[in-house]
């Protein structure tokens, strides 16, 4: 059709998701990615909108129980899943990470704190349940939280960054929690 230029307008849907215990169900743009749908659809500022690229793990959140990048997941793609954003961890007071970040000023600005939180809270259970990482040193012997070293906790948190630099803090914070 002559005039039709630029982008086509998206096809409105219904995605229904379980966020931090509640059940939704969300209409969105069939463009719409998870985070814009939790952040602009539901109001949950928990995950946050960072470099929008999958780089800096601002926007990580549990998905399914398992952390997930969500400004790269259309949100129609996660139908029925169950999303668990930090402040769902806190919804009976803080998580024991949560916590742990406070006392080791895991956070400087806060702006990565929810994505990190989660994040650490993700990779302590892929520890725990015997997943290696790429620098695991003998993988005939189980990944677990008590054989985690610093080097294996801090490239397991790699995908998520940290523009003030608190890293000192957050290892603190994951090791405490890990038992370690």
């Amino acid at each position: 059709m002559a005039g039709d230029v630029g982008h086509p307008q998206g096809m409105d849907a219904t995605v229904t998701l379980i966020v931090d215990g509640a059940t939704h169900r969300i209409p969105v743009d069939t463009r719409t990615t998870l985070l814009d749908a939790l952040r602009e659809r539901l109001g949950n500022i928990s995950p946050k909108k960072g470099c929008d690229h999958g780089q800096c793990g601002s926007c990580t959140v549990l998905l399914d129980g398992r952390r997930h990048l969500t400004c790269l997941a259309l949100a129609l793609s996660y139908e029925g899943a169950t999303v668990t954003t930090a402040a769902g961890l806190a919804a009976d007071g803080l998580h024991p990470m949560q916590r742990a970040f406070v006392a080791h000023d895991g956070y400087q600005c806060g702006y990565c704190t929810p994505g990190q939180v989660c994040s650490a809270v993700g990779m302590l259970d892929e520890a725990a349940r015997g997943q290696p990482s790429y620098v695991t040193d003998d993988l005939t012997v189980p990944t677990s939280l008590e054989t985690l070293t610093d080097s294996e906790i801090r490239e397991r948190m790699s995908g998520n960054l940290c523009r003030c630099g608190a890293y000192v803090g957050i290892l603190a914070a994951v090791r405490e929690v890990a038992g370690t």
